[in-house]
């Protein structure tokens, strides 16, 4: 299909009847007022008298001072036997499962497992609804890896939910750890392997019903202690068992056995697959070697692993403690051995260049430190639609929503985490050529707390430059939209755009595209669609125009039949006429490839929005004003169907006054973003709100706009809302 003739706003206007002022105005009127009155019949109103002696909430879940909901862990068997579901649970479910990528993990490819282990675990991480936190870490080359084990000296390590939802987006597994360790984790063991099935059956489905309920995919099995020989010798079974239950309920799960104890019981490090650990390899999913390793240990292990040569993760710890090949920077040289046995590879504690290094260099230490391993880490493709990233890496120093700035300040959120790409320098060939380089950067921001830098030169007897940002395995529905939002930084006249490359050349066919070249993949420029077609407006309403903030929004339309969308470049071109080299800085905002017809389907509308769990605190001296401010904490739920959305915005106005026992009309000034949800509850700390007078309530609207997974906005009609309305105790 063609693209939509160049028809401009100004000729549109030409066209149409001019109606006059006042009437317009009039209508204007009654759609506001229309508007109002619907808003007014969806919304849900709650009442409160302020009280300051709150029912106690529970605190396993809850952050005691401030009441924002945490991840958690079990530090004893009888904790994690006595754990039911519950409604406080739900604040740590992910999002949604694993996204497809290709090859899937079953495949017999060499792995990369990130174990991640940082000064004892549940740090700002644990924060379910993000924190404050100035420096935090920030893992972001998921591309890279096909696991991550969240690890922590818990007993029942539970990964908190921002590791799992940033994860799954790119299709990496998560797996969770259950360690026992010194005498007390003997006396563990040996209470549930010591005595009959019952026991060890009654743990393993334990931990399976925790991966299936929080929605991560498995458990690393640390056991370092040793054993007596009735508990090694129901080890196998335990394994076996939990192995089996968790494929049944939670597809795609993994159960990995550390290399600890051996089978006699005793606690004796390996450091390879052996005849002494092989049956705790047999049993379960993998094994994930000890540190101090040497190539006649990876040379033994290839008889050991037999056709099973993936599912060994050689261990690298990255601190490089003890007797190791190559840790820090110089980890390369480990996985260089590793790779050249065809086994794959555990990287524990990569980490090590934020806890270690300058935090003002953690970007450039961590993008090295992954360059350095780049040839030895095999990616993988994501292949769904659609395809949106705004290259938020789930932190910042304020909040963007479309180029408007709407909070100042720093933040965290993991599971606000968007597709990362692939970062790299590429260089082309030759002295003194041209080079393209990208990386991540905080200084401005499209949507969310970061954008993706590209930098790069184009020299004189070059066209243009291009570099891949993304994998892709999609087979392509007859048509697609591409939408790209960019920033040229400074004077340039270089062109920006976007190139994709399709697999199956000749089965392949493209509709309104000029290919640029074949091969075994064909490269294609699509052609920009000036005007976005009418039922498609609320997705690009700005195609081609400059956007707030000078950011540009170019979209695509491109038809195919028998497709696979491979690669997606981002390409620039030295001006028309122009022989000088030419140098560019560029910030990409957002990128989004998207089925045409999921933007025709309809969206659910957020509904049965409720207030409860509510908490009043006297505001503190510096906050205190005529009258006295109040902090409200309370929790919102709602129903809506989580499959189309991205995750939530939760706003609230604030007011008080006299209103009808509807709680009036909302108040006419921007609903303020509080944070983001991305599950139907979302708990408010410490709101600050004006203190109900003696003549009339307090009232606060909460609105919560759902974002679906496509990226255009929401119409606020299709919103849900609810009103507090508080009032003082009577005298």
């Amino acid at each position: 299909m063609e693209a939509a003739g160049p028809v401009t706003r100004a000729a549109a206007r030409k066209r149409a009847p001019k109606i006059p002022e006042e009437q317009r105005e009039r209508r204007q009127g009654r759609r506001r007022q229309r508007r109002r009155i619907e808003e007014e019949q969806e919304e849900a109103v709650f009442r409160e008298v302020v009280s300051f002696t709150p029912d106690p909430l529970p605190a396993r879940y809850y952050d005691k001072d401030t009441t924002k909901p945490v991840s958690f862990y079990f530090s004893s068997l009888e904790e994690l036997l006595a754990w039911t579901p519950d409604m406080e649970d739900s604040f740590n479910v992910a999002l949604e499962p694993s996204q497809c990528r290709q090859p899937p993990l079953s495949s017999q490819r060499p792995r990369t497992l990130l174990c991640h282990d940082m000064m004892g675990g549940y740090l700002d991480d644990k924060f379910i609804q993000g924190s404050t936190a100035h420096t935090p870490y920030c893992f972001y080359h998921w591309q890279s890896i096909d696991i991550f084990v969240y690890f922590s000296h818990r007993t029942v390590t539970i990964p908190p939910v921002g590791w799992t939802n940033a994860a799954h987006r790119h299709g990496v597994c998560v797996l969770g750890t259950f360690i026992t360790e010194w005498k007390a984790g003997g006396q563990l063991c040996e209470a549930f392997l010591a005595g009959d099935e019952r026991s060890y059956r009654a743990v393993a489905d334990q931990l399976v019903l925790i991966a299936q309920f929080f929605r991560f995919d498995g458990w690393l099995i640390n056991i370092e202690n040793s054993l007596s020989l009735a508990a090694v010798g129901n080890m196998p079974h335990f394994l076996r068992h939990l192995t089996t239950q968790l494929h049944q309920q939670v597809p795609g799960g993994l159960v990995l056995w550390y290399d600890s104890v051996v089978r006699s019981g005793q606690l004796t490090w390996q450091d390879e697959l052996n005849q002494h650990n092989r049956i705790f390899f047999d049993s379960c999913d993998g094994f994930f070697t000890n540190y101090n390793w040497r190539e006649e240990h990876l040379e033994r292990m290839l008889g050991q692993a037999g056709e099973r040569r993936a599912d060994v993760y050689v261990g690298v710890d990255v601190f490089a403690r003890g007797n190791v090949v190559g840790g820090q920077f110089d980890t390369y040289k480990s996985l260089e051995l590793i790779r050249k046995h065809g086994f794959s590879a555990a990287l524990f504690a990569p980490g090590w260049v934020y806890e270690c290094l300058e935090k003002k260099d953690f970007f450039q230490n961590q993008d090295k430190f992954w360059a350095l391993l780049e040839h030895f880490l095999p990616t993988h493709s994501i292949c769904s639609l659609p395809f949106v990233t705004s290259f938020c890496l789930g932190m910042g120093t304020r909040r963007v929503c479309y180029g408007q700035e709407e909070a100042v300040g720093p933040w965290y959120h993991p599971s606000a985490q968007e597709i990362q790409p692939l970062f790299a320098e590429h260089s082309l060939e030759g002295a003194g050529r041209g080079w393209v380089k990208t990386q991540c950067c905080l200084a401005d921001a499209w949507n969310g707390g970061s954008s993706l830098l590209v930098r790069g030169l184009i020299p004189p007897d070059v066209g243009h430059v291009a570099v891949r940002l993304f994998s892709l395995q999609v087979p392509v529905p007859p048509k697609i939209f591409l939408s790209l939002v960019y920033k040229l930084e400074g004077p340039s006249g270089v062109e920006v755009a976007l190139e994709l490359t399709t697999g199956d050349p000749d089965s392949c066919h493209v509709g309104g595209i000029r290919t640029l070249n074949a091969g075994t993949s064909a490269r294609h420029s699509p052609r920009p669609l000036r005007v976005p077609p009418i039922k498609l407006a609320r997705w690009v309403g700005h195609c081609g125009q400059q956007l707030q903030g000078g950011w540009v929004q170019r979209c695509y339309e491109v038809s195919l039949r028998g497709c696979l969308l491979q690669d997606l470049f981002v390409s620039f071109t030295r001006p028309p006429g122009s022989l000088e080299e030419a140098s560019f800085v560029c910030r990409l905002g957002e990128l989004q490839v998207v089925d045409a017809n999921s933007l025709l389907a309809p969206l659910p509308r957020v509904q049965a929005v409720t207030v409860s769990r509510v908490r009043w605190q006297r505001a503190t001296s510096e906050e205190e004003g005529p009258p006295a401010p109040l902090r409200l904490s309370c929790t919102l739920h709602w129903s809506y169907v989580l499959s189309p959305v991205r995750c939530f915005r939760i706003r609230c106005r604030t007011g008080t006054g006299g209103g009808s026992p509807g709680g009036g009309p909302p108040g006419p000034e921007k609903p303020a973003l509080l944070g983001l949800a991305f599950v139907n509850q979302y708990r408010i700390a410490e709101l600050l709100v004006a203190a109900a007078g003696p003549s009339g309530d307090g009232r606060v609207e909460f609105l919560v706009e759902p974002v679906p997974k496509e990226g255009f906005r929401v119409p606020q009609a299709e919103w849900g809302r609810a009103a507090l309305l508080y009032s003082t105790p009577r005298t």
